[in-house]
């Protein structure tokens, strides 16, 4: 585990602080398409190789792949304007504040300001947003959007870069001076170098992936090749000891380097990365994450998973697969995240007690959703895109204010309250992962396994398969619609299937109609039904997707139960939050408001003897998503989805008695 959390650091500091196994890659597979931001990113890279064959037998070419941001739009209602907030903020950034600290290490001349918090040029962290998230976001908005003014604002941004890496003329690109990787290797005090440098090198691969520019590429081929001539000579016991300190992504983002460019050298510097101290267990199907920090790990796994794509070594499957199930199953809260003060700090299956406001650090949210669209992309699995949209609906959105400010925990302490970074002097992890998050939101809609069509997210958007000679539109107002219309257009009267996933929480069974007409069948909830037929221009499918109220209780206390109603978690209002200031808007490099008092008792309400019940919950109006609840003595409580949570204090999860004794 690392030697300080993030939190721990801020606490003690405000200033600068604390056998290789080459393999070929000459028959790397076309990249899974990964819009995350810290990894691989985009369109299909021109030359790649064929894919690589599986040593068990299967082919890694026949797995379902997302589409390319290109090609998908987002249409009307929440996610478009989530997605318009994020771009406001990230147009309202200066080049020159953002460049200060790499132009100043690079030895060139900088006079603007910089920014504050973990970008400040103190901070052993800077250059993780300023040069790493932000130019990824930049790369994920223009894909998205076609906005070209990101594309130039990105282009810029690499040109600066690349004078920067330039002048110094190792390869070496960060906005702190080499000295910190020689405190790592001297096992030294440092906070978290690579973790930065990986965060500089998946952003220009996502400007070149995604936004097809050509100086990019061979800046982090620099960046790569620095860090490889960086661990020559030192050994594979101190490694170990220098891989304690949180490394982000960087074997993802080298294996990302290796698929693109088809040179074995970036992966074999990939595996210098890896851990089996952490991996080993995992492998063996042993969950020993007790006492980690949850988002230094979690990037490792995606590398893993990565690794299995590109190689084709079950063994790293079976670790990202273990690993997941394990996460979601024995560690998750209702709304899809995990940690408590950014760690697992219990024993599997037991969360009792940890409802605080150090809760979900939302870094990891994103993380894991990157690692449920990997594993989805191996099995066609719609249990991993329910549990993305666990995490979209529940612990994204909502993150973000209306300024596009966002959030780094998320509390789950009853009477607590969103707050959320400071426009210029904060820059946190999530600050980074959010502006990611919110520029990508097309990513996982829509997925294809030859020229079949999944359709995996219930968000109004269109997409535009030139290569099948298909469009479809996507019109929908879910959540606060029960379902949604999906209208074809084909070029080619030819028989296709359109797939279209089945909420493991459809309450009642779902309905589907072609034109009008139901089917006699529906696949059952946490499936896909497959619809095949020759799709002409003016098809539609009609699908309605009924929801329910049922309760899901926390791991180790099933005295403690939040509800939800389809998927959505619902929160309970507590009354007003605080009105502003310090409390809702955190200046520096503290990621909580100061002084936070004990979470409040959570709501009382009586429990029903049938699982899952919950008839202490009322839907008041289907329309508004809006419920009432009743407490004993009287007490009665206003209910909502929880992204709609805005200024309140709230609560997710209640404190459930038995009925009274007659």
């Amino acid at each position: 585990m690392i030697k300080h959390s993030r939190r721990d650091v801020l606490k003690v500091a405000t200033a600068v602080t604390t056998a290789l196994c080459a393999r070929g890659v000459a028959a790397l597979p076309a990249p899974h398409v990964d819009t995350a931001g810290t990894g691989f990113a985009g369109v299909t890279p021109t030359g790649a190789g064929p894919a690589k064959a599986d040593p068990t037998g299967e082919d890694l070419a026949g797995k379902w792949h997302p589409f390319p941001l290109t090609a998908v739009r987002l249409g009307p209602g929440v996610f478009r304007e989530q997605a318009e907030i994020n771009a406001r903020y990230l147009d309202s950034l200066t080049h020159d504040r953002l460049l200060h600290s790499f132009r100043l290490t690079a030895g060139l001349t900088s006079t603007a300001t910089p920014y504050g918090g973990w970008e400040e040029p103190t901070c052993e962290l800077r250059g993780h947003f300023a040069g790493g998230h932000y130019l990824s976001g930049l790369a994920l908005a223009a894909a998205t959007s076609a906005n070209d003014d990101f594309k130039k604002r990105g282009e810029e941004f690499v040109a600066a870069l690349a004078e920067c890496q330039k002048k110094i003329g190792t390869g070496y690109l960060s906005a702190f001076p080499p000295d910190l990787f020689e405190h790592l290797a001297k096992g030294q005090s440092v906070w978290a170098p690579f973790y930065t440098y990986h965060k500089v090198m998946a952003g220009l691969l996502d400007m070149h992936t995604l936004t097809g520019n050509a100086d990019a590429l061979p800046v982090a081929e620099g960046m790569a090749k620095w860090v490889s001539s960086y661990f020559t000579g030192i050994s594979a016991e101190q490694r170990q000891r220098m891989l304690r300190t949180e490394y982000g992504g960087m074997n993802e983002v080298l294996v990302n380097l290796a698929a693109l460019t088809q040179k074995d050298r970036y992966l074999e510097t990939a595996r210098l990365f890896e851990q089996p101290g952490f991996l080993d267990p995992l492998a063996e199907r042993r969950d020993e994450l007790r006492g980690l920090h949850a988002n230094t790990h979690v990037p490792k796994i995606i590398g893993a998973a990565r690794m299995y794509e590109v190689s084709g070594e079950r063994r790293y499957r079976e670790i990202a697969e273990y690993f997941l199930e394990e996460v979601l199953t024995a560690r998750n809260y209702v709304i899809g995240n995990t940690s408590l003060g950014e760690h697992w700090s219990t024993a599997p299956g037991q969360l009792q007690g940890t409802l605080a406001w150090e809760n979900a650090e939302c870094c990891v949210a994103y993380n894991l959703m990157k690692l449920q669209r990997l594993v989805f992309g191996w099995t066609g699995r719609a249990r991993w895109m329910d549990e993305y949209e666990r995490a979209l609906l529940n612990c994204r959105l909502g993150t973000q204010d209306a300024h596009g400010l966002k959030q780094y925990f998320f509390p789950l302490g009853a009477g607590y309250w969103r707050a959320y970074n400071s426009p210029d002097e904060s820059f946190w992890c999530c600050t980074g992962t959010g502006a990611e998050e919110f520029a990508k939101l097309t990513d996982s809609i829509y997925f294809h396994r030859g020229s079949d069509l999944y359709v995996n997210q219930f968000i109004a958007s269109s997409l535009d398969w030139k290569e099948e000679g298909l469009t479809l539109e996507q019109v929908t107002r879910f959540p606060s619609e029960q379902g949604t219309t999906l209208k074809v257009k084909s070029s080619r009267a030819i028989p296709r299937t359109i797939h279209i996933r089945i909420p493991g929480w459809v309450a009642g069974g779902a309905q589907v109609a072609i034109n009008g007409r139901p089917l006699e069948a529906v696949a059952d909830p946490g499936s896909y039904v497959g619809v095949r037929r020759a799709w002409r221009a003016g098809d539609t499918i009609t699908v309605q997707l009924p929801m329910a109220l049922w309760s899901q209780t926390l791991p180790g206390d099933d005295s403690i139960a939040a509800v939800l109603y389809g998927p959505l978690v619902l929160a309970a209002d507590l009354g007003a939050g605080p009105a502003g200031g310090a409390e809702r808007v955190i200046h520096g490099r503290p990621t909580a408001p100061r002084d936070v008092a004990p979470p409040a008792a959570l709501p009382r309400v009586t429990r029903s003897a049938a699982e899952r019940a919950v008839p202490w919950v009322e839907l008041e109006s289907r329309a508004d998503l809006r419920f009432k609840a009743a407490g004993p003595e009287g007490r009665r409580y206003t209910l909502m989805p929880l992204y709609r949570i805005v200024d309140q204090r709230y609560s997710v999860y209640w404190q459930t008695q038995p009925p009274t004794p007659t």
